[in-house]
């Protein structure tokens, strides 16, 4: 069986980081993510999806992404039942998310909520121009003929 999501969203609202009674890190926040086709009035809907963040990943969420963000998510649905306070039975879905990137620039970001990404972590989408400042030509050797290669 597969249970794979790969999501791009804005958040709805800053993540909240907490910590279980076992000193866990968590974070549950939402998603707002567009349908890839309009309606019959010309306007696009937009679903709102739950995700959940544990551990490290929870605390990388909370600290460097904030309300109106970009994000992207790769995880996997989950669904829970629960009763709630008029004794209804109901299921809950959300994403576990696995992984989280960057799918904006640092100045688009920023623009959108005063955020700064680092200057490390998942790559954004338009990448910064590399520099190579160590090691020379002669650290490599021409392969004669296509028999050389290993593949």
């Amino acid at each position: 069986m597969f249970n794979k999501a790969i999501l791009i969203g804005r958040l709805t609202a800053d993540p909240e980081l907490k910590q279980t009674p076992n000193g866990v890190s968590v974070t549950t926040f939402r998603i707002a993510c567009n349908r890839s086709y309009t309606g019959k009035n010309g306007e696009r809907q937009t679903d709102f999806i739950n995700i959940v963040a544990w551990r490290n990943q929870a605390e990388f969420v909370a600290k460097y992404f904030k309300k109106g963000n970009a994000i992207g998510v790769e995880g996997s649905i989950q669904t829970r039942d629960y009763t709630d306070k008029d004794g209804n039975k109901r299921t809950a879905f959300e994403v576990v998310g696995d992984n989280f990137f960057f799918v904006e620039s640092k100045s688009a970001a920023s623009a959108s909520s005063g955020y700064s990404a680092p200057a490390y972590g998942s790559a954004p989408m338009s990448q910064p121009s590399v520099s190579y400042s160590s090691g020379s030509v002669g650290d490599f050797e021409e392969i004669e003929g296509e028999d050389d290669l290993p593949f």
